[in-house]
């Protein structure tokens, strides 16, 4: 390995060590309380060297939050090749719920954590986060144009898949499942998803206020 190269490793190396710190920071203390400080002074190096890799900690959380999305997106171009759009739909709420139980601390920086989105308003357009929703979006608009779906506002449509995974994750990794035994949840998980979509499939959901024919 060459000089160059070494030296490029060293520097991912420490980009992803400030990266891990600094998660482990703000979801312990919360994004306020951190500092670049203190973030330096977590991996014992002066807050010159964080600066040679961030402007700030807000771009800090911006580079978090990309790189959960990148990892997010990688997992749902895995069921592209399912044909059906509504078999597409629940795949889309299963790899979902797989991301964020697997990788909590991303969801919690993602989804959960209160934290200012300054950086992510600077950039203006956010690809890494906007093509996850774009992806599930057009599955959903897939659905409606076959059938499978009511024609209601395609927004509205996709909040609503979108919101039900959420509220899933969410609860889980905040530890507000202690009624279900832990054996228990994933089973209860998946009947969750059964179940809406069940409700879809015979076209008694709560998006279409009659069964269809």
């Amino acid at each position: 390995m060459g000089i160059t190269e070494r030296k490029e490793r060293e520097r991912e190396q420490m980009r992803g060590l400030i990266l891990k710190t600094a998660m482990r920071l703000f979801l312990r203390e919360g994004f306020d309380k951190v500092t670049i400080r203190k973030i330096a002074e977590e991996i014992e190096y002066s807050p010159a060297t964080i600066y040679l890799y961030f402007k700030d900690k807000n771009e800090v959380l911006f580079a978090l939050h990309t790189e959960g999305f990148e990892e997010l997106y990688r997992r749902q171009l895995t069921i592209s090749s399912v044909n059906d759009p509504l078999k597409r739909l629940h795949r889309h709420g299963e790899v979902y719920l797989s991301f964020a139980l697997e990788n909590p601390e991303y969801y919690d920086l993602m989804f959960i954590m209160r934290g200012p989105g300054e950086k992510i308003v600077e950039e203006k357009e956010w690809g890494a986060g906007l093509r996850s929703y774009e992806f599930l979006r057009t599955n959903v608009r897939e659905c409606m144009e076959a059938g499978l779906l009511p024609r209601v506002n395609l927004d509205a449509a996709t909040f609503s898949f979108w919101s039900q995974v959420h509220g899933i994750a969410a609860l889980i990794i905040r530890e507000r499942c202690v009624m279900f035994p832990k054996e228990h949840l994933s089973a209860i998980v998946n009947g969750a998803l059964d179940f809406r979509m069940g409700l879809i499939m015979k076209g008694n959901g709560p998006m279409n206020g009659k069964r269809r024919k």
